[in-house]
Formats: C-alpha cells, sequence, structure tokens
C-alpha cells in the first residue's frame, strides 16, 4: 500500500521550551485508518500540528505523497489536501450550521461549486441539514464534533487527521463518531486518528502507532498491537478488562 505521509526524525516544541517532539517518525498509508496512542503528554497532539504547519519544525522534515510540507503555511497544506479537526474543534460559535461549513470551504474560489458541497455535505448528515440555521454553539457536544468532521468534507481532503474526536463524548455519541470515521475511509479519505480511548481507536484502525516522550515506540497492525502485552498493561489497564 503507498505511503501518502512520512515523518522523519521530527522535533519541535513550544517557543524557547524544551522539545515535546524528540524525534518522531511517522508513516501514514494511503486508504487506512492509523491510530496514534500514548500516555498524555507523549507528544501525538504537537505531531499533528507539526503536520499541518501551526507548529514549525526544529529539526526533521514531513512529505506528503513525496513532496516536503514542512515549511509550508498552514492553508498551503490544506491546498493540498490535509484537514485537521483539533481537540477544541474550532467552530465559530455565533455562526450558524451552514455559515460554519462556509467557512470549511474558504480556499475554494467557486462560491457556486462551494454552495453544491456545503448541500453534499449536508445530504449525508442529516441531523446537521434539520439544524442549518442553528447557531453550532447551540449544538450538542455530539452534534458540535459531527460539524466538525462534516466542515473537513468541504474541500474533499485526502487526508484526514483527527485528535481525541471522542473526548467528552456520550458512549452512544462515541460509536456514531466512528461511524462517520469509517465512511470517510469508505469515500477513499485517509484518516489519522489520535485517541486517549485506545481500545476503541485500534479496534476501528488498520495500522497502529504508539508515541511516547516524544519518540515513536513502535508500530504495526492495530490487531497485534491491541494484542500486544506492554499495550495491554501501560494503555488499555489490565489485560483482563480489556478482552
Amino acid at each position: 500500500m503507498p505511503e501518502l505521509l512520512e515523518v522523519r526524525d521530527a522535533v519541535a516544541g513550544y517557543g524557547g521550551g524544551p522539545a515535546i517532539l524528540d524525534g518522531a517518525a511517522l508513516t501514514v498509508r494511503e486508504g487506512q485508518i492509523e491510530c496514534m496512542i500514548g500516555p498524555n503528554g507523549a507528544g501525538k497532539s504537537t505531531l499533528l500540528k507539526a503536520i499541518v504547519g501551526i507548529l514549525p519544525l526544529r529539526k526533521g522534515e514531513i512529505r506528503f505523497r513525496g513532496e516536503r510540507i514542512d515549511g509550508l503555511q498552514p492553508h498551503e497544506i490544506l491546498r493540498k489536501g490535509i484537514c485537521f479537526v483539533p481537540q477544541e474543534r474550532a467552530l465559530f460559535p455565533r455562526m450558524t450550521v451552514r455559515e460554519n461549513l462556509r467557512m470549511g470551504g474558504y480556499v475554494l474560489e467557486d462560491r457556486g461549486e462551494l454552495e453544491r458541497r456545503i448541500d453534499d455535505v449536508l445530504g449525508r448528515f442529516p441531523i446537521l441539514r434539520e439544524r442549518a440555521s442553528q447557531l453550532a454553539g447551540t449544538l450538542s457536544g455530539g452534534q458540535q464534533q459531527m460539524l466538525s468532521m462534516a466542515r473537513t468534507l468541504i474541500v474533499r481532503p485526502t487526508l484526514v487527521m483527527l485528535d481525541e474526536p471522542s473526548l467528552g463524548l456520550a458512549p452512544m455519541i462515541v460509536v456514531q463518531m466512528f461511524e462517520i470515521i469509517g465512511m470517510l475511509r469508505a469515500e477513499g479519505i485517509t484518516v489519522l486518528l489520535v485517541e486517549q480511548n485506545a481500545l476503541m481507536g485500534l479496534r476501528h484502525a488498520d495500522w497502529g502507532v504508539v508515541l511516547d516522550l516524544g519518540r515513536t515506540l513502535f508500530e504495526g497492525p492495530a490487531a497485534e498491537i491491541l494484542a500486544d502485552p506492554r499495550i495491554q498493561d501501560l494503555y488499555l489497564g489490565r489485560r483482563s478488562r480489556a478482552a
């Protein structure tokens, strides 16, 4: 399976502070769901921010379809087909659902095409279509997360990166979120997922990556990582509970 995204020896941090990423490496294969796990402070969110240009690398390189993208601005990386949904969702709470979707397509110059894409996306998310005129800030947490994910589809991305999509959601809504992630993959979109709920994330992924202290400890097929005793003990709790 072809490599879509490669991160090599990434070193990055915030301001003049210590490095949060300290040689992290990552390979994302086209058409897969890849789940990155690790303890709090491992550098997972930092790595996603570095990939989309929010945080510059101090060392290392990032390649997308073989082309280096480290050093590019976030809007340039977005134009290449990489979308990022952060933990905080980054919605505009005083704008309607439809206006938020419109903001997701700000890089599109053809306004008519943008509106057609918005209508297409609303057709896939009936609950958002029903609430198209509702302010985003008045939606439930699950609906806001759904809107964040739906907004990525406006630019028809190649790669969607999700940072803790299940955070703070009720179990039933979490199931819906992972159904949407499966829908993205079914449409040919590659997904890179950071998930604190390691069990749920890996069960829905093709490939897993374990990050700790800013370094990639190991990676492999998600099913094998789920069965690895180190993961069972360190990230999934006691083996009997994770079974």
